[in-house]
């Protein structure tokens, strides 16, 4: 049941902060109709309807906007919604907002719309994430793989195992309750109806890595010996002049970052300081190399370099040692100075341009080894948890099952597999998990 505060009506801007063409306020709640009477030159205003008129305040005009207004339930949170488009400066939205609050509104909270919108049975919790992943999408893939989830992908998916559950649970529990009327389900029916629910999950679940990658993007280091071309090709690969570039040892000296979009994954590439044992490095250098060597530990992908020019040496091998065991690329630099090969590298000159296209290939290649451009299922770390946690109770059931245990012990793990996999659509949650997810959201959304 709603408290007084969920059903409070609310506005908030729902459009950046700044000076632009545009600006929205969106009002939510059962009085949104009443506070636009009092604020709008217009007056009896019907859903489904454009408006075109004045905002006022005592008469006076303040400005012209454009006004729609949608009935409950068919809005976006479920209840009366007034939207009203007015000029973009700063002072003028400001200046509509505070008269909807004067005549009856309240602040909105951190993705109160949205929230309002699963409260109401407008989407599932699984699309109001979606919601939160579309604003935050930092590649076009992400968005277009999030919006699967808007439409329902997982929700459908979900409810099915969710309807198998329930339907096994059902069977179970009527044996145990009317033994006298209903017949146990056979064991071999509920390990044929656990093992294939545990399937299905475990393909949702085959998706994740991707998902995470998609999310949360990948850390591509740069390492090697101080003058192997780091910064160098830092820059190329951004194709701009970001990272001082010369021929003294130890120029860079901080980790420079920027970010790539590499077919659809977020990549952050990190140009590190050389790394050296050198007793006459200066404070300052020396600090850049702990860096370094804190960024490789943390490395999603490395690109270590050395100078083809110079052969491969100690130092070199020192640094190689302490990456190989991650994923990396090997890179030969400076290959139009010298007649010298690698087939274990990429022999590349960045002055050239020589094999830049080919390793950019070899980067993709490693970023892209989950097929991200096939991922069917896009989830969030709560989302796997749940599901991953269904499993397990499935399992659990699943051994109940084969050990020929009796069936009133199957069905709490059955039960229990049924609240997690309700989790992921929200049908089950606490108030604390619903409150942290819609935290995440930004107002007026």
């Amino acid at each position: 049941m709603q408290n007084q505060y969920e059903t409070d009506t609310i506005s908030a801007i729902a459009t950046p902060i700044g000076n632009g063409g545009v600006s929205i306020i969106r009002m939510s709640g059962n009085k949104a109709f009443n506070i636009i009477e009092k604020m709008f030159s217009i007056k009896n205003l019907e859903a489904g309807r454009i408006y075109h008129g004045n905002i006022l305040e005592d008469s006076a005009k303040i400005d012209d906007v454009i006004v729609l207004p949608f009935k409950a339930p068919n809005s976006y949170t479920g209840e009366d919604i007034i939207e009203i488009q007015c000029h973009g400066g700063i002072y003028i939205t400001n200046k509509i907002l505070d008269l909807t609050y004067k005549y009856g509104a309240r602040p909105a909270q951190k993705g109160e719309y949205t929230k309002r919108a699963f409260l109401n049975k407008k989407m599932d919790l699984s699309q109001a994430e979606a919601v939160l992943d579309i604003i935050h999408a930092p590649t076009e893939s992400f968005a277009v793989n999030s919006a699967k989830n808007l439409f329902g992908k997982l929700s459908v998916e979900t409810s099915a195992i969710r309807q198998k559950i329930m339907e096994l649970l059902s069977k179970i529990i009527a044996a145990v309750d009317f033994p006298e009327d209903v017949k146990e389900p056979e064991y071999s029916y509920i390990e044929t109806t656990l093992e294939n629910i545990i399937e299905k999950i475990n393909y949702i679940l085959s998706f994740s890595k991707s998902s995470n990658i998609y999310r949360q993007g990948i850390k591509i280091v740069l390492a090697g010996r101080p003058n192997v071309g780091k910064s160098s090709l830092f820059n190329a690969l951004l194709n701009l002049e970001r990272a001082i570039v010369t021929d003294i040892a130890g120029t860079t000296r901080d980790c420079l970052q920027e970010t790539l979009d590499i077919d659809g994954v977020l990549a952050t590439i990190i140009d590190t300081a050389g790394i050296r044992d050198c007793e006459n490095i200066n404070k300052v250098e020396a600090i850049g190399i702990d860096f370094s060597k804190k960024y490789l530990s943390e490395a999603d992908i490395v690109l270590f370099l050395y100078d083809l020019s110079e052969g491969y040496t100690k130092e070199d091998n020192e640094i190689f040692n302490s990456i190989k065991d991650k994923n990396y690329i090997k890179i030969g630099t400076k290959s139009d100075l010298t007649s010298n090969k690698d087939n274990d590298a990429v022999c590349l000159s960045l002055k050239t341009g020589d094999n830049l296209n080919s390793l950019k290939q070899k980067i993709k290649s490693a970023v892209l080894t989950q097929n991200l451009n096939e991922v069917e299922f896009i989830t969030n770390k709560r989302q796997q948890k749940c599901l991953e946690e269904t499993k397990n109770a499935l399992i659990n059931a699943l051994i109940g099952a084969q050990t020929k245990q009796i069936q009133d012990l199957i069905s709490i793990d059955v039960k229990s597999a049924l609240m997690y996999i309700s989790e992921v659509s929200g049908e089950v949650i606490t108030d604390d998990i619903l409150n942290n997810i819609f935290d995440n959201f930004c107002i007026g959304k």
